[in-house]
């Protein structure tokens, strides 16, 4: 996508950006259906402003951590778990206009996109920190083995989020062919919702109610496990094959060890 002139409008720069978004592929459909069409407004008023996608990154990141402090420093209350979710679905509305907004400056930069994931690790593993302290401060469940959840949703997001990035930098690497958006369908997006990060910035509403906010979340790593335990199945078949088909280097010869006479 080229540059895009700033003086377009509010309108124009969101139909631009509609036209050149990226593949639905392997999208849930939150992310899919919402957050991206939040994003899309947000980056257009953002290339109005004159900002850049690393000051957009910047903004994602304020909301999203300010979120995860209040998480596990203030008392769950029916307001707080407003301005936690707001804060949440705000932060990754942000997290995805800063491209949008590198698309429409006409291409991003290694630096965007490492501090966009850099933002991205970071927010997921502490997010999970922020609930383990914020049940051990707040909560009192019959057994403490409930703080057993967050610790593991911790696992589950990091691994889940590692493992995406290295299975997309060795597909690259070796040469496999990128999945086509096309065979993505609405059901497909629907069935692996429970995956998308949106769908847990919404079950903080529930905040303030422990036992309703435990029981979804706990769900949802559930859910997430097996999902996890899915892809790493087709991501090992699918790099096994890969490394079936890549061409096999001839064996090395010793080097040869001249005998003194």
């Amino acid at each position: 996508m080229s540059r895009v002139d700033r003086t377009a409008s509010i309108g124009e720069l969101v139909a631009a950006l509609a036209s050149a978004q990226k593949p639905a592929a392997g999208t849930p459909a939150y992310s899919r259906f919402i957050n991206r069409r939040l994003g899309r407004y947000l980056a257009a008023v953002a290339y109005k402003l004159g900002l850049t996608p690393n000051q957009v990154s910047a903004a994602s990141a304020l909301c999203s951590f300010a979120a995860i402090f209040v998480i596990a420093l203030v008392e769950p209350t029916v307001a707080v778990a407003v301005l936690v979710t707001a804060l949440l679905v705000l932060g990754y509305a942000l997290d995805s206009a800063d491209g949008q907004v590198a698309r429409l400056r006409g291409g991003g930069s290694p630096v965007g996109e490492w501090l966009d994931h850099m933002i991205d690790c970071t927010k997921i593993a502490t997010l999970h920190l922020a609930v383990l302290i914020g049940l051990y401060r707040f909560t009192s469940f019959d057994t403490d083995l409930v703080l057993l959840i967050p610790m593991a949703y911790a696992v589950v997001g990091s691994v889940t989020f590692f493992g995406l990035i290295l299975i997309e930098q060795l597909r690259r690497n070796n040469g496999a062919a990128k999945p086509n958006p096309r065979g993505e369908s609405v059901l497909k997006s629907l069935l692996i919702v429970p995956s998308d990060y949106g769908v847990l910035c919404l079950v903080f509403v529930t905040l303030a109610w422990p036992a309703v906010f435990l029981t979804l979340y706990g769900l949802l790593l559930a859910v997430n496990l097996l999902l996890l335990l899915a892809a790493v199945t087709k991501w090992y078949g699918e790099l096994t094959s890969l490394g079936a088909q890549s061409p096999q280097l001839p064996p090395q010869t010793p080097p040869e060890v001249s005998a003194r006479g």
